[in-house]
């Protein structure tokens, strides 16, 4: 049985909003509100949602990118969020990221081989020989050639440069990796060809992966779980078959309604929704998506509903199955 990599227990994340003259506090931006789940050691988490509903912030606030206001990260069994800077680098080599815009994440002024050699040289690789090997090794490893080692990010494709981000993110060998909208920035081609080598190398390497993104079918065929998030919370989290099959919360079911089919002739349900996303410095009470929702009850919009396993392992924040 597979143990727990991860646990996120009642993780936030709020900005201040500051306004007047003396720049005060005026509100905040609660851009991810308690969300709490477990990622197990070989999986492949799918987190998907609406651009703004803090999918980025939680993949960045569970590396420390961003530092969480309040709750829990565990990471084997370790809790990480009152580290200090020393302790949190030292871990750094484990707990890994793939950034969205392969064109921003890469320093313009180094050649490939220093940007894949940077991670080995702060984790402790001194000799520049042993470096070079390894970027060599990385390089072949995500399909690209030795020769590539010398050039710099603005000669290659889009494609080419998020590979050479997957080779940076996996230079010390670690056990996370969060990836965030990896694909999203590239063509639709490009993306199946990164995907697959990302399927290849959790196989190859027992990685483990938090794939965050918008795109419904890139996360069905590559993840095992996937959960939906809506204005900073997790709604919906269990198998990706069942959660495709069979979605329970009415923010998911309108979201699957809204994926294109490749048959032109199947006729399906297709859920609008009226209204437009409220602004997460001022969420609705009760339930975030009752503003929205087509089955809205009166507790809806008083009581924050509880996010709870409804079945095995289907857990669900909706008044609908409490």
């Amino acid at each position: 049985m597979a143990k727990p990599l991860l646990e996120i227990n009642g993780l936030k994340k709020y900005f201040d909003v500051k306004g007047g003259v003396f720049g005060r506090k005026v509100g905040e931006v609660k851009a991810v509100d308690d969300v709490s789940f477990t990622v197990m050691e070989g999986e492949i988490l799918g987190i998907v949602g609406e651009s703004g509903c803090g999918k980025s912030t939680t993949g960045k606030s569970i590396l420390r990118l961003i530092e969480p206001t309040e709750g829990e990260v565990k990471f084997d069994d370790r809790d990480i969020t009152g580290l200090d800077e020393d302790a949190m680098r030292k871990l750094r080599g484990d707990m890994q990221i793939i950034f969205q815009d392969p064109y921003a994440s890469l320093n313009p002024r180094h050649t490939v081989e220093k940007i894949v050699g940077e991670p080995l040289l702060v984790h402790g690789m001194t000799s520049a020989g042993k470096r070079k090997e390894r970027v060599k090794e990385l390089l072949e490893v995500v399909g690209l050639s030795e020769y590539h080692a010398s050039r710099y990010p603005h000669q290659f494709s889009g494609g080419q440069r998020q590979r050479i981000g997957i080779a940076r993110a996996l230079a010390n060998n670690p056990k996370l990796i969060i990836c965030d909208e990896p694909v999203s920035a590239l063509d639709v081609s490009v993306q199946s060809q990164i995907l697959n080598l990302m399927e290849e190398l959790r196989e190859e390497f027992n990685l483990t992966y938090v794939f965050i993104a918008h795109d419904l079918s890139v996360v069905k065929h590559i993840s095992h779980r996937v959960g939906v998030m809506y204005l900073g919370r997790m709604v919906e989290l269990t198998d990706k078959d069942k959660l495709y099959d069979d979605p329970k919360h009415p923010y998911t079911q309108a979201l699957l309604s809204a994926v294109p089919t490749p048959d032109p002739d199947e006729k399906r349900e297709r859920v609008i929704l009226e209204g437009d996303v409220p602004s997460p410095s001022n969420p609705p009470t009760g339930c975030a998506f009752h503003t929205r929702c087509p089955q809205a009850m009166d507790i809806c919009k008083e009581v924050r509903p509880r996010f709870e396993e409804i079945e095995d392992n289907h857990f669900v924040a909706c008044h609908l199955y409490t």
